[in-house]
């Protein structure tokens, strides 16, 4: 009855649609349990390349139930267009399940999403805008549309009512915006209702009978660790819990049901949006890793920011995750530096910490200090075997790996499903 987790350890963008992907043959569910459209995945399969944003990577797997879980709040129609684009490039996705007890993401709460980064000016969060932050403080306020309401009309309209009350004061009175009608609302969560309702199930029985009956599943996590709402670079973070522990909220199986943690990790470093990241580079490197390694968002089209490793980062990661695996991706992008600085700790007002600050302000001030190490030029592209690989990239694995807090099991080199060096088996 394996349970695998699969989360990103960094700021996200690390590439965890490919290793779930990569995954995807020797598991029966993979689940999503945190997040929304604010995050994608690109997976390159026999040189197609696939961009998902709401829909778990595992839907492009044959034989794989791919599963939405209460943990994720879900822009309908975003759904319907991503599974019609799939459909037609000729993906199978009649097998996708949804909790009923997800939350769904209203017009309303992408306008005040909207409407509030601009009002914060400097202070802004960089929220892509898509609704996320606001339906899950619906939530928590306790006046969030879950997909089961969307099937009675007079439970919907009640909720609606209750959440607009208080939204039509701001968006009126505060950011000079017309009233949302109610009516307007309703109509238009109704009139995505059936098409969902075939795929609208009790998923949390669904995956622990599963469990039970020695399937395997895999549990795929939205955004990373670093902007996990509670354990991320706060208040730089997405609004749900993209650590491990989100998968037993978000999906609804007890944490004693978890077999392996896998932690997904870049050879290198980036973040979107904004927030401190302390190996930022603002030069010519910056640029080249941004370049070569088409560091662009699968969802928003924004550059990512790019940095060099930080071992600190990783095993804070790794700590708070219980990573038992790590995977290593990108390693073909570093070819052809001649020295490659690795973050080991931080200056901080001329205090070393080999340790994440647990102080917001000192994490802001944070100076890297690097060891370095020589890099290679032989072309790695695809190669498969460790053995393979230029003394000089196989010296820069293995020191991560000592820095990091967990095994490197894969290393990536190219964007497709083969171009991977399997060192230990990730499903046993």
């Amino acid at each position: 009855m394996p349970a695998v987790v699969v989360v990103g350890s960094q700021w996200g963008d690390e590439g965890k649609g490919k290793a779930t992907d990569q995954l995807g043959s020797q598991v029966d569910y993979v689940v999503k349990f945190n997040g929304g459209n604010n995050a994608g995945h690109t997976v390159v399969i026999d040189g197609e390349k696939y961009a998902l944003h709401l829909l778990p990577s595992g839907i492009l797997s044959p034989g794989v139930t791919p599963v939405i879980g209460n943990g994720v709040v879900i822009d309908i129609e975003v759904l319907y267009q991503e599974l019609d684009a799939l459909e037609s490039r000729g993906v199978d996705t009649s097998k996708l399940l949804i909790s009923g007890s997800a939350h769904v993401i209203p017009s309303y709460n992408r306008t005040m999403d909207k409407v509030t980064e601009r009002f914060l000016g400097k202070r802004r969060i960089g929220t892509t805008g898509r609704g996320i932050g606001p339906t899950y403080s619906d939530k928590i306020n306790r006046v969030g549309i879950r997909v089961w309401d969307l099937f009675d009309e007079k439970i919907l309209r009640a909720k609606v009512e209750g959440a607009l009350d208080q939204k039509n004061q701001l968006l009126v009175k505060v950011f000079n915006r017309r009233e949302v009608m109610v009516d307007e609302i309703v109509e238009e969560l109704l009139g995505l209702a059936e098409r969902l309702r075939p795929m609208v199930a009790d998923t949390a029985l669904i995956l622990n009978k599963a469990l039970d009956e020695g399937k395997t599943v895999l549990f795929e996590g939205g955004q990373a660790t670093m902007l996990d709402v509670d354990h991320g670079t706060y208040p730089f973070v997405t609004s749900s819990n993209a650590t491990a522990g989100g998968v037993c909220t978000g999906s609804g199986v007890g944490p004693t049901r978890i077999n392996r943690v896998i932690g997904v990790i870049k050879a290198y470093t980036t973040r979107v949006g904004e927030g401190p990241f302390p190996t930022e580079l603002f030069d010519d490197m910056g640029i080249y890793l941004q370049t070569k390694g088409g560091e662009f968002g699968v969802t928003t089209g924004r550059a990512r920011r790019c940095g060099w490793y930080d071992a600190v980062v990783a095993r804070y990661s790794s700590r708070i995750n219980g990573l038992t695996d790590i995977v290593l991706t990108k390693l073909d992008v570093l070819t052809g530096i001649e020295e490659i600085p690795v973050c080991v700790a931080y200056d901080v007002d001329g205090v070393r910490y080999d340790e994440m600050p647990t102080d917001q302000s000192a994490y802001h001030h944070a100076k890297p200090i690097f060891e370095y190490f020589p890099g290679w030029t032989e072309d790695i592209f695809g190669i498969q075997n460790f053995e393979d690989l230029p003394k000089n990239a196989q010296d820069y694995v293995l020191a991560l790996e000592k820095m990091s807090g967990a095994r490197i099991s894969s290393i990536g080199t190219g964007p497709a499903r083969d171009h991977t060096i399997i060192r230990h088996t990730l499903v046993d």
